[in-house]
This record gives C-alpha cells, structure tokens and sequence, in this order.
C-alpha cells in the first residue's frame, strides 16, 4: 500500500510514517552502498527530475498545505516529489544530520540563505536547473510560480530537521521536527529583510 502525503498533522502532533511509492531499478542499480555526498545527490535529483513518469502522476497544488510524495526511502537516501505556489513557504530550516539536493522541474522556487544584520541570501531557481547542500546549511524556501514542483534527495534519509523562528528581539530558536511534518514559517520575518 502506497501513501500520498498532502496533508500532513500540525509539528504539535506526532508525524504518521510515510511510505515510500518506490523507484525502478535502473535509476538505483548505480547509487554508492552508503550515504550519498551532495553532488551524488544532486545526479540523482537531476536524473530522477528527467523522468516525468515517475513524479507527474503525483502533482498537486493546495496554497494552504504544501503537497508532497515520497518517491522513495532506503537506509541511505530518500527522494521526495515537492509542489508549490506562491502561498507555500517552509520557513526557516535545515534537515539536521543530511545533505541534500534539489532538483527544479517545473516552474520557479526561490531559496534563501541565511544571513546575520543582512537580508537573506536569495536565489531563484527556474525549471532545469538544480543545486545541494551539506548538512550545516539552513535555508527557507518559496514557490516563486504557481504550478512549480521541485525533486528533493537527502542522505542520509531525513528523520528530524530543524525549524528556526526569530524572535522581535532577534533571539533566534531552534525547534526539531520530524522528517514527515509539513515546514511552515514560524515567526513573521520577511526572508527579503
């Protein structure tokens, strides 16, 4: 049995497992026996976005929770179909002890880097183009266009992240959430400053 994960419960509520509708074969036969580096990461992203087949059929847009799949979870990665629109925005976050890659395929996210007495950091990343990250990096990110989808990889497989909330006195704190909650901005600061 497969789950679609849409609406997942509040970061207040223990996450229900997800399950992974899985990959062929043929985009697995070569991935490293172990944790993936980034830049292996992001040749999967990149590999599993030039295939529609596998991420199309689970495509669905909803401004007040941010629809996303889990294409596939072993003990060394997992690889998650994301879509957005304008509305949907993770907040401020990291994803603990893994690295990651995003792979853009549709539309346009925007990314924003955290930066101290500055605006963040901000990149727009249109369809075909990608990009990863280690573990010590801390971002939030925003569909820029309706109708965008976006193909995450992580390794080792997310289990807990980090959700940052700002403070109006600028004390910054950090909240672990599970793997399977849905990321949302948990103070009011603008990303642009």
């Amino acid at each position: 049995m497969t789950t679609e994960v849409s609406t997942p419960p509040p970061a207040t509520e223990p996450a229900e497992p997800v399950i992974a509708l899985g990959l062929p074969d043929d985009l697995l036969a070569d991935l490293p026996a172990g944790d993936l580096n980034k830049l292996e990461l992001r040749e999967l992203a990149d590999r599993i976005a030039e295939r529609r087949d596998l991420w199309e059929p689970h495509v669905a847009f909803d401004d007040d929770h941010r629809h996303y799949v889990s294409l596939y979870r072993d003990s060394h990665v997992d690889v998650w179909v994301l879509c957005w629109t304008p509305v949907n925005d993770t907040g401020w976050h990291d994803h603990d002890v893994s690295s990651g890659a995003v792979a853009v395929v549709e539309g346009c996210v925007t990314e924003h880097n955290l930066a101290i007495e500055r605006s963040s950091l901000r990149t727009d990343v249109p369809a075909g183009r990608s990009f990863c990250f280690g573990p010590d990096h801390i971002h939030r990110m925003v569909g820029r266009d309706a109708g965008s989808v976006s193909i995450h990889a992580y390794s080792p497989p997310l289990w807990r992240m980090g959700q940052y909330s700002i403070a109006d006195d600028g004390m910054m704190r950090r909240l672990s959430v599970s793997y399977a909650d849905e990321l949302r901005p948990l103070d009011d600061v603008d990303p642009e400053g």
